[in-house]
């Protein structure tokens, strides 16, 4: 695969997982996943 094309396979990559999270963002996920890492994170811990 030539540069030009690499750069752009990288480039549209990005911007359709940006898109991607801002609408994850705007349905209200991000406390979701929040919340779900924490509870994760204290049962690795033994606190929770």
């Amino acid at each position: 695969m030539s540069h030009v094309k690499k750069a752009a396979a990288q480039v549209i990559l990005l911007a359709a997982g940006a898109a991607m999270l801002c609408f994850g963002v705007w349905r209200g996920e991000a406390a979701t996943v929040l919340s779900k890492a924490i509870k994760l994170c204290l049962e690795c811990v033994g606190i929770g």
